[in-house]
């Protein structure tokens, strides 16, 4: 089994490149915005818990998170393997990511860190904004605001998985296509050793 996550700020490009690698490497792609909207869409009980939360405009513990991606990965047991994108964003995290996959007789595998200059990040969101219908894309402060938050609090995040030499740079910016090619020059390796 193969365990990836895709890693970097709002607007790296994350969920497009996750998509493709899911495909191109049989891998369950596991999204936290798709999970929060598939729990609460169902009304499940870990939707319902994490709606309370949302609804007094408060973040949901970890522990709701962690639910969500263990249902998901019960759901899938033909999988081989997953690739996480958005999470985890802190440091507890990814030790509680570490413990679950652990529990699996599993691991994180590599964590692939699309690094995208802040102009170039403020003019995709700007760009996307346009189309995506979301506010918080069509505001430069918000968007600035967005990579300031992740540069202080979800990079950590590389430095722990830096830590057990499992975490690589991608340079992010070009075509899609050729961003895809350098995350599977790094998974080819991974891939064969799982």
């Amino acid at each position: 089994m193969l365990n990836l996550i895709l890693f970097g700020p709002p607007g790296s490009g994350k969920g497009t490149q996750a998509t493709k690698l899911a495909e191109q490497f049989g891998l369950v792609h596991i999204s936290t915005g798709d999970l929060f909207r598939y729990e609460i869409g169902n009304d499940t009980p870990l939707g319902k818990e994490a709606k309370r939360y949302m609804d007094q405009g408060q973040l949901c513990p970890d522990t709701v998170t962690i639910g969500m991606l263990r249902a998901k990965v019960e759901r899938h047991p033909e999988a081989g393997g997953f690739i996480f994108d958005g999470f985890p964003r802190t440091v507890a995290q990814a030790k509680a990511l570490d413990r679950l996959l652990t529990g699996m007789n599993e691991q994180v595998d590599a964590l692939l860190a699309l690094e995208v200059p802040e102009d170039e990040i403020t003019g995709r969101l700007l760009e996307r904004g346009k189309t995506s219908g979301r506010s918080d894309d069509q505001d430069e402060a918000i968007i600035r605001n967005r990579f300031a938050v992740y540069q202080a609090e979800t990079s950590p995040v590389y430095d722990y998985y830096d830590k057990s030499a499992k975490a690589n740079r991608i340079d992010g910016v070009g075509s899609i296509p050729d961003i895809l090619g350098r995350l599977v020059a790094e998974i080819e390796p991974l891939k064969q050793l799982s």
